[in-house]
């Protein structure tokens, strides 16, 4: 085994064996070293690490994990940039709550968000409904067809140098759209012709080098997907549509959800705020009081 350690990122991680890339272009195969375990520390995808390689075709060490810019438990990543959350406008239907759960966990993970909805060219106003819904919540909707190439360059040079995720809903396209924007070849599927739920293609998370500088994240896709428990009150922070009307309310502070005399809701109402994202918000506050009242049970 060598004596010397060097730097690297982790591209995944299967089985408990890693593959890490270091700053000259090298893959290695590791291990966690038994510290980490018993410190309870996994690597993630993204992590940048400290490595001991190994010689011939025995494996190497992880040593130890540098610290993280950011992370999130689902997705199982790291010191990533920005997430791509892809929905796609037919076929499966949207699933808008699931999108609005995956701005919430990046924001509070403090991680850029942008939104893309695939498949335009099969649901057109379907597709122009989303992007009005999200045009106030700072994601930059971008309407896109992974399949024809419409909107690829746009979102591509939004991409570019960044190490990025792309998270969403199985059969969404993501997979495709990795590869129509970075010319790769991973495995894609489509569609369960009894459910239309997406075939999940991607069985774990892999960071892939691209063209141009910078790394893309292919994710399994989600069926149920949990925020984090916090205090209620601090879930209208991740709305950036709400930001313009705080310390508006007659009460303070404010849900933003039945309040009398509540500046959001007036803007809602006013339809300075889309009613349908408030409403999602609303059911999420909703789920997120019962689970912050039941924490100790």
């Amino acid at each position: 085994m060598a004596e010397t350690t060097s730097t690297g990122t982790i591209l995944q991680g299967v089985g408990g064996f890693y593959t890490a890339l270091d700053g000259e272009g090298r893959e290695y195969t590791l291990r966690a070293q038994g510290k980490l375990r018993r410190e309870r520390l996994k690597p993630k995808v993204g992590d940048r690490v400290e490595m001991m390689p190994g010689e011939g075709e025995a494996h190497g060490w992880i040593c130890r994990i540098l610290p993280r810019c950011n992370e999130l438990v689902r997705p199982p990543v790291a010191n990533i940039d920005a997430i791509v959350i892809v929905v796609a406008a037919a076929t499966p239907d949207p699933d808008l709550v699931m999108a609005d759960r995956l701005m919430l966990n990046a924001r509070r993970a403090g991680i850029s968000v942008q939104l893309v909805v695939n498949k335009c060219d099969l649901a057109p106003e379907s597709a122009d409904d989303i992007v009005r819904q999200y045009r106030g919540a700072q994601v930059q909707p971008l309407k896109v067809c992974a399949s024809t190439g419409e909107g690829l360059d746009a979102l591509r040079e939004r991409l570019k140098g960044k190490v990025h995720a792309l998270a969403g809903q199985s059969g969404a396209g993501k997979s495709t759209m990795i590869n129509a924007l970075y010319g790769l070849e991973l495995e894609t599927g489509g569609l369960s012709r009894k459910i239309e739920r997406g075939k999940n293609t991607t069985r774990h998370c892999q960071l892939i080098p691209v063209e141009g500088g910078g790394m893309v994240l292919d994710t399994p896709g989600f069926s149920l997907l949990e925020s984090e428990l916090f205090d209620p009150v601090a879930l209208k922070d991740s709305w950036p549509e709400f930001i313009p009307f705080e310390g508006q309310c007659y009460f303070q502070p404010c849900y933003h959800a039945t309040e009398p005399r509540c500046a959001v809701l007036e803007a809602v109402a006013a339809g300075k705020i889309d009613g349908q994202r408030h409403g999602r918000y609303v059911a999420l506050l909703e789920e997120l009081k019962l689970r912050w009242r039941d924490r100790y049970d």
